[in-house]
């Protein structure tokens, strides 16, 4: 036996090794930009109170070509413009920016079950009966 086989039989692999004919796992979804999350809740809140676009942006003092940009998540608007659009909505800043955190958690948490569905089903979850963390934060979870 040569010393390259001698090394390689003494490598124990910590979880099986899918066989070639085994479909690749899902992928898991890309982690939720701060940017859409703001967006989706500014555009949410506007729909929600009926107005239009220009509407807001003739309140809010911010161009309707950039609000709609900042809805779509397409660009990064400073706190002073989020704070413009949140009191053109009734808002304050605090609310935006805690509704967009609620959207992020929920989010996070339906992809840690993903990816812990994922790891079960090619063999990397826990063995069943064995404890362990709680969550990504090693006991640590969080709610919405």
């Amino acid at each position: 036996m040569t010393i390259r086989a001698t090394n390689q039989a003494d490598v124990i692999p910590l979880r099986p090794l899918p066989a070639a004919a085994d479909p690749a796992p899902p992928a898991l979804p890309p982690e939720p930009l701060w940017r859409d999350l703001v967006g989706e809740v500014l555009r949410r809140e506007r729909r929600a109170q009926g107005r239009t676009l220009k509407d807001v942006s003739e309140a809010s003092r911010i161009s309707m070509a950039y609000l709609s940009e900042v809805e779509r998540g397409r660009k990064e608007a400073s706190s002073e413009v989020l704070a413009a659009a949140a009191r053109a909505l009734g808002l304050r800043l605090a609310d935006v920016l805690a509704l967009a955190g609620e959207r992020l958690v929920s989010l996070t948490a339906a992809r840690t079950r993903s990816r812990s569905r994922t790891l079960g089903a090619v063999g990397g979850g826990r063995p069943a009966g064995t404890a362990g963390p709680a969550g990504p934060m090693g006991g640590v979870l969080l709610a919405a």
